[in-house]
């Protein structure tokens, strides 16, 4: 399976152990919040 870059940031920031993240959903970051909804490891938070 070939992962594309968002899917590779939640990787590394489940690594890490973070449990929560904060941000503001737009555009630009639409990849990053598909990957993050397939996670269960984090919480995302407006």
């Amino acid at each position: 399976m070939k992962l594309n870059g968002a899917q590779i940031l939640v990787d590394c920031l489940k690594s890490e152990g973070v449990k929560h993240i904060f941000g503001y959903p737009g555009g630009a970051v639409l990849h990053i919040y598909d990957a993050l909804n397939v996670c269960t490891v984090i919480d995302h938070i407006l």
